[in-house]
């Protein structure tokens, strides 16, 4: 599977107020692991950055002066993103931005270019409840050194956002896609592979006992948050489902 960790920066917040595309990151995963296959772009947006919007990037408009317009780099960007899973911290924001500059050549929305969007902030927000989602909040939580990161920029943004995005969604579908890693060659001697559909795994139930220190370890949690847990989201197995397993 081919997924695009992507990133832009821009002039200001507000796309439909005249606001351009000024940088674009992608950072190329395929079954989980960076190719190196990436795409950095700077564009001339033909006007000033708003000066909030450059005290966090700092690109100035003399830097950009001599970069291709958007006009200039959309075929390559459309080229390189076709196909693909776009991973993207707020995803909303950047889509917007993509979506408004290809309008403006008549060209279509992102959403019929690639295979999908995966918004990483909502999936944070999902995984820590109430806690901050920042790209820095997040490489602090899972111990991902971003020092060198001063200003945002897109390719540096996307490549933190990979290593978030891969520690994120770290579980056992990956487990098993880092244990399979790449097939042989046809003709090739290759380490033996398991056949995991002819696994006949066990299933142990949990005791009451085990249930009844579950059930209490989640209602410290409910009393800690002064909700409820994201661990109850998921209805508890029925017990006719319990006996069968």
């Amino acid at each position: 599977m081919r997924q695009l960790i992507l990133d832009t920066e821009t002039t200001g917040l507000n796309a439909r107020t005249g606001d351009r595309i000024i940088e674009i990151g992608c950072v190329e995963l395929v079954n989980r692991r960076l190719t190196g296959n990436n795409l950095h772009l700077y564009v001339n947006p033909e006007r000033d950055s708003d000066p909030g919007a450059l005290a966090v990037h700092g690109l100035t408009t003399e830097f950009l002066r001599d970069k291709p317009k958007f006009t200039e780099i959309a075929a390559q960007l459309r080229d390189f993103i076709s196909g693909a899973e776009l991973i993207i911290h707020n995803a909303p924001f950047d889509v917007g931005f993509l979506d408004m500059e290809f309008a403006l050549l008549g060209l279509p929305k992102v959403s019929t270019m690639c295979a999908g969007v995966i918004d990483s902030l909502a999936q944070a927000k999902q995984m820590f409840p109430g806690k901050r989602n920042s790209l820095d909040a997040l490489c602090d939580r899972f111990g991902i050194s971003n020092a060198h990161r001063t200003l945002h920029g897109a390719l540096l943004d996307s490549e933190l956002l990979a290593e978030v995005y891969l520690a994120m969604t770290r579980g056992q579908e990956s487990l098993v896609i880092d244990m399979l890693g790449d097939q042989p060659a046809q003709g090739t001697t290759g380490t033996p592979r398991i056949a995991l559909d002819d696994l006949d795994l066990t299933v142990i139930a949990a005791s009451a006992d085990e249930l009844t220190a579950h059930e209490a370890v989640l209602s410290d949690l409910d009393r800690a948050i002064k909700g409820t847990s994201v661990w109850r989201t998921e209805p508890a197995p029925a017990e006719s489902d319990t006996l069968a397993a």
